[in-house]
């Protein structure tokens, strides 16, 4: 874990304690990691390559690849 020593402004530390309250949690440190966790997915989200989000779309749409064999899907994922 990892500590540190942060100067927020008034209107920051309001709001580390409205999320604190709203999620229940013990202190403002629990308060960083819960919008740390929420932003930072939002922010990986929008940097996935466009190659997996095709994939992830065809396998939502129920269109799967069908293979003969072992190796026929081997080379398919050796070509990636």
């Amino acid at each position: 874990m990892v500590k540190a020593i942060v100067d927020i402004d008034k209107e920051a530390n309001r709001l580390l304690n409205i999320v604190k309250a709203e999620y229940g949690l013990k202190d403002k440190s629990q308060a960083i990691n819960k919008l740390v966790s929420v932003f930072g997915d939002m922010i990986l989200d929008s940097q996935i390559r466009p190659e997996y989000l095709r994939k992830l779309k065809r396998i939502k749409a129920g269109k799967f690849n069908t293979y003969s064999s072992v190796r026929a899907l081997r080379e398919e994922l050796e070509d990636v």
